[in-house]
């Protein structure tokens, strides 16, 4: 069975993950002490990291390596080096990772980002939980949740809470995408 691949993101009321020039620091004043939206127990959870090349460069910025224990893939059609242990960069589409993570025995993948990534594998079905945390203000445009692309998908609620500083959190399970390639039911 292929890994979950997990889209964990914050995201803003009109569906930005970051503004147009990928800055993040509008989701500074949602950091509070002791509140980490349930990412500790979810980050325990995963086997690997998936990321984007501009992702990973924006991580590069943040110091420390944050996903320095577990195993972590960079998507990028560009030829760049990663400094990184266990960083492994990768111009395979997503379908043919995920068989590299299965062989390895990685069952839970979280998706980090960003958009034009999580447009890839959401068109090709390949994202089984959404976990969105809806961040209570307007950017006005930037890097969207997802590219364009792919075709209509049903979601389940799995799971909401609102958190004491507006934020609300999602979790959808994502229908099982149809098999275009079964044969026809006789």
């Amino acid at each position: 069975m292929p890994p979950e691949v997990i889209y964990y993101v914050a995201v803003s009321a009109d569906g930005y993950i970051a503004t147009a020039d990928g800055r993040i620091d509008w989701l500074t004043p949602f950091e509070t002490a002791g509140e980490d939206y349930g990412y500790a127990a979810f980050y325990a959870s995963v086997d690997a990291i998936l990321l984007g090349r501009r992702t990973y460069e924006q991580c590069l910025g943040f110091g420390t390596w944050p996903y320095a224990d577990k195993p972590c893939w960079v998507f990028s059609r560009l030829a760049i080096q990663s400094s990184q242990m266990g960083v492994t960069v990768t111009s395979h589409e997503p379908r043919e990772v995920l068989a590299s993570l299965q062989a390895r025995g990685l069952r839970r993948a979280w998706l980090v980002g960003g958009g034009a990534l999580a447009g890839a594998f959401r068109a090709q079905g390949l994202i089984s939980h959404y976990i969105l945390s809806c961040i209570p203000v307007m950017l006005g445009g930037g890097v969207p949740l997802f590219t364009p692309g792919g075709g209509q998908q049903a979601l389940t609620l799995l799971d909401s809470r609102i958190y004491s500083n507006d934020v609300v959190q999602l979790r959808y399970q994502a229908a099982p995408a149809p098999d275009y390639y079964s044969p026809p039911l006789s």
